[in-house]
């Protein structure tokens, strides 16, 4: 079972994993915290709608709508998704139409 000490620092007590864990030396496991956004003022920014889609991905939607990958932050942060993974499919996300805008706005 996967706990946490009070430093917030994962662990995995079950003995199926301890012999793969003492082979590859690991001795603590840092469990990765999913990033809280804070709330952005987008009420003047112009938008779209898209449907996340199978092997959607911020970074794709960035190239077809802003020309590179780099802006996919954009696109998260107009969402409040910090990662694919705050997504199902079929869900509907908003994306910016002016970036320079929208660049503005983030918090």
């Amino acid at each position: 079972m996967s706990r946490y000490n009070k430093n917030q620092t994962a662990y995995n007590d079950l003995l199926m994993y301890k012999s793969t864990l003492d082979k590859r030396g690991v001795k603590r496991i840092e469990q990765y915290r999913t990033p809280q956004l804070r709330d952005s003022d987008f009420s003047g920014v112009d938008f779209v709608f898209h449907i996340w889609g199978i092997g959607d991905t911020f970074w794709k939607l960035s190239v077809d709508f802003y020309g590179s990958t780099k802006y996919w932050y954009v696109i998260a942060r107009f969402n409040n998704k910090p990662t694919e993974a705050s997504l199902k499919i079929g869900e509907e996300i908003k994306i910016p139409l002016d970036l320079s805008i929208a660049l503005q706005v983030i918090v």
